[in-house]
């Protein structure tokens, strides 16, 4: 998937927003790049504070607690970020960023002994789920049972069995972390106080359930688009090949043009107008950030890749008060994929695929891989 899919580019460029039929209502969705990080800001006007009602479409019926932090709005929802933040950025520390190395080479030279390998399944998934070990500090054997979950956890005919699957899960990771504490993030949570008192298990859950469910498909689509596209543009590879130093660059570029969240939601307090449509109170608008992130105004000939695009800023990791916990973490994965396929792969021939499309009343968005199948040729080692 070398090409770029762009469904929102003449309602963005003449209207600045794209009515979204979702569950009943009728969703403005925000196009624009200055517009969309502007709203972003705009807590008071466009407020997070909405449980379930965040994710497009809502959850109400997927999960029993509200996901901490990112389902609240300052002053709440910093003093709860502020209880787990420097635990996700580990992810920038020399140790952290080794341990990953490590794994990323352990799953590649994996890969690289078969005849093929299918990415999303075969491939990514596993290293999200192997990754989100290293990040949350428990032993890696966990992530069978994550792996077991899929590439979605809410979504599908079974996202219910699978959203109490999880729920189940992580209590009984409380309760043995309440029994055992030790380093890890259930036993953080665990030993955490908000405003002098201890969290309760419905906000434990609520951090622990974003943790989940918030850094899965994402990663995964962005691993398997990143070696598609590798596969597709044997060209990119060598650039890489050529000069490690250029994959800080690429990965922000991968993030940008292959962002699997379409959009999210924000609730309006009072009614607002959106690029001449009005919200009633209570009303829910989106903020596009595939749409943004391709905006012309900004990025030049934004549906080229390009390795070393800058600057490049691109709101895959959202903006504002609301900036994702897990970017550090996203980017570590990413850039250690990248570096390790730079040094182990010589090419990437692309054998079959099948698009994961998007379709809505309002767009259909070709946005990743529900499989694909590569070849992965090892690069002559030195000596």
């Amino acid at each position: 998937m070398t090409s770029i899919d762009d469904p929102f580019r003449r309602a963005r460029e003449t209207d600045g927003v794209l009515r979204c039929p979702f569950q009943g209502d009728e969703i403005p969705m925000m196009l624009r790049h200055e517009e969309v990080r502007r709203a972003a800001k705009d807590w008071q006007t466009f407020s997070s504070d909405a449980p379930f009602r965040v994710p497009i479409p809502s959850e109400e019926h997927l999960r029993s607690v509200r996901q901490l932090p990112i389902e609240l709005d300052p002053p709440d929802h910093t003093d709860y970020r502020q209880l787990v933040e420097p635990f996700f950025l580990r992810a920038k520390q020399p140790a952290f960023v080794a341990r990953i190395d490590s794994l990323v080479a352990r799953l590649l030279d994996e890969a690289l002994a078969r005849d093929t390998i299918e990415i999303v399944e075969g491939f990514a998934l596993p290293l999200q789920s192997r990754a989100l070990t290293v990040l949350l500090d428990v032993p890696e054997a966990e992530a069978d049972i994550w792996i077991g979950w899929g590439v979605h956890v809410f979504h599908g005919n079974d996202g219910l069995k699978k959203a109490r699957q999880l729920e189940d899960y992580l209590n009984d990771r409380f309760d043995r972390a309440e029994a055992s504490p030790g380093n890890d993030f259930f036993s953080l949570l665990s030993r955490a106080s908000f405003r002098g008192r201890p969290l309760t298990r419905a906000e434990r859950l609520g951090f622990a359930n974003l943790a989940f469910a918030g850094g899965r498909d994402t990663i995964i689509h962005s691993i398997a688009c990143a070696i598609g596209h590798l596969a597709g543009t044997p060209a990119d590879l060598a650039f890489l090949q050529a000069d490690p130093d250029r994959i800080i660059h690429a990965a922000e570029e991968f993030f940008r043009v292959f962002m699997p969240l379409t959009h999210i939601g924000r609730v309006c307090p009072v009614a607002t107008e959106v690029d001449g449509i009005t919200v009633e109170p209570g009303g829910r608008i989106s903020l596009g950030w595939a749409s943004a992130n391709l905006d012309g105004t900004v990025f030049d000939e934004p549906l080229s890749i390009r390795l070393d695009r800058r600057p490049n800023p691109h709101v895959s990791f959202g903006f504002g008060a609301h900036l994702c916990l897990g970017a550090a973490h996203s980017r570590t994965v990413m850039k250690s994929l990248l570096g390790a396929l730079c040094q182990r792969v010589e090419r990437i021939d692309l054998v079959s695929k099948r698009d994961r499309v998007e379709k809505t009343a309002a767009y259909d968005r070709t946005l990743g891989y529900d499989e694909l199948v590569v070849r992965m040729a090892p690069a002559a080692q030195p000596g």
